[in-house]
C-alpha cells in the first residue's frame, strides 16, 4: 500500500520533483568555547537520498538539529526550496530518532496521528495514519499499546509518525541503531522503499558505513566539524550486501574515518 500524497496547492505539481532541494552555507555551531559544526557547506538536490558519517562528536547530529530547527546556527544559513521554481520552503523537515519516543498512555494508532500536528483534526487524519500505517508493515496493528510491540515494530511506528505529514524532507538520526542485525536489514529495506515511493529528500546519520552505502546517493564524512569526503554512490538499486562495489566503497570510506592504510572492509564504525 502506498503513502498518502503529499497535498501542495502552492508549489508546483510535479510528481518527477518532489522533495526539496537543501542549500546549506556557511553553517557553524559552537557551544561556548567549543566549535562543533564549522562553516559547513553543501548543496542537497531534491529527492536524493544522503548519508552522514563519522566518528563520534564529529557534528552529525548537530547536523541535523539545525536542519529540522530544533537548535539555531551560531552562524551561516540553511534554505530549503521547492525544485521546480525555486522558491524558498518553510517548514518542510521531520526527524526521526534511535528511540522511537512513542508516547505509552497512547494506542499505535494515535501515536502516528502525533505526526500530522494541528491536522489531526481533519476528518482525514485517522484515514492517513492507517494507510501511513499499512505502508509500513503495520496494518491491523492501530489499537495495539507501544508496550507489546518489538524493538523493530516501535521503529515502524516511529517511521510511520514521520511520514504521516508526508514530509520534503526527513532527518533520522541513527533510526536503526539500536536494532538486531536482522530487524536492521529488514528497516533498511522499508525505508528505502518508502522513499522511492514518496521522494522525499533524505537525510540519514549512521555510524555503519556499510549501512549509509546501502541507502544513499551519496555519502558524507564529518571530520572535527568540517566535511572531510563527500563520496558519490553511483551504484544501482537494490544494493547487493557484501558485493564488490560496496565493500571497496566502504574499504575507502574507513580509510578516511580511521586514516588507515589498510582497513578491513566489514569493520563496522
Amino acid at each position: 500500500m502506498s503513502l498518502p500524497r503529499r497535498e501542495h496547492q502552492d508549489r508546483a505539481a510535479d510528481e518527477d520533483n518532489r522533495g526539496v532541494a537543501i542549500s546549506i552555507d556557511g553553517l557553524a555551531r559552537s557551544f561556548g568555547a567549543q566549535a562543533v559544526l564549522e562553516g559547513i557547506d553543501l548543496k542537497i538536490e531534491a529527492g536524493s537520498f544522503v548519508a552522514v558519517v563519522g566518528r563520534s562528536g564529529c557534528g552529525k547530529s548537530t547536523l541535523l538539529r539545525l536542519l529540522v530547527g530544533l537548535d539555531q546556527p551560531t552562524s551561516g544559513s540553511v534554505r530549503f526550496s521547492d525544485p521546480v521554481t525555486g522558491a524558498a520552503v518553510a517548514g518542510a523537515g521531520r526527524i526521526m530518532f534511535q528511540e522511537a519516543r512513542l508516547l505509552p498512555w497512547a494506542k499505535v494508532l494515535e501515536n502516528v496521528e502525533v505526526g500530522l500536528g494541528r491536522r489531526r483534526s481533519l476528518p482525514t487524519a485517522r484515514a492517513a495514519a492507517s494507510a501511513t500505517l499499512a505502508a509500513v508493515g503495520l496494518e491491523g496493528r492501530e489499537n495495539d499499546w507501544p508496550g507489546v510491540l518489538s524493538g523493530g515494530q516501535r521503529q515502524r511506528v516511529a517511521l510511520a509518525r514521520s511520514l504521516v505529514s508526508a514530509p520534503d524532507f526527513l532527518a533520522l538520526d541513527e533510526p536503526f541503531g539500536a536494532l538486531d542485525a536482522l530487524t536492521r536489514i529488514e528497516m533498511q529495506t522499508l525505508l528505502e522503499g518508502v522513499w522511492l515511493d514518496q521522494g522525499f529528500t533524505a537525510l540519514f546519520v549512521t555510524h555503519d558505513v556499510a549501512e549509509a552505502l546501502t541507502l544513499a546517493d551519496r555519502v558524507i564524512l564529518l571530520e572535527d566539524g568540517r566535511v572531510a569526503l563527500d563520496q558519490v554512490v553511483d551504484l544501482p538499486r537494490p544494493r547487493r550486501r557484501g558485493s564488490v562495489d560496496l565493500a571497496l566503497l566502504e574499504e575507502q570510506i574507513l580509510k578516511a574515518i580511521l586514516g588507515s592504510e589498510r582497513v578491513r572492509p566489514e569493520y563496522e564504525i
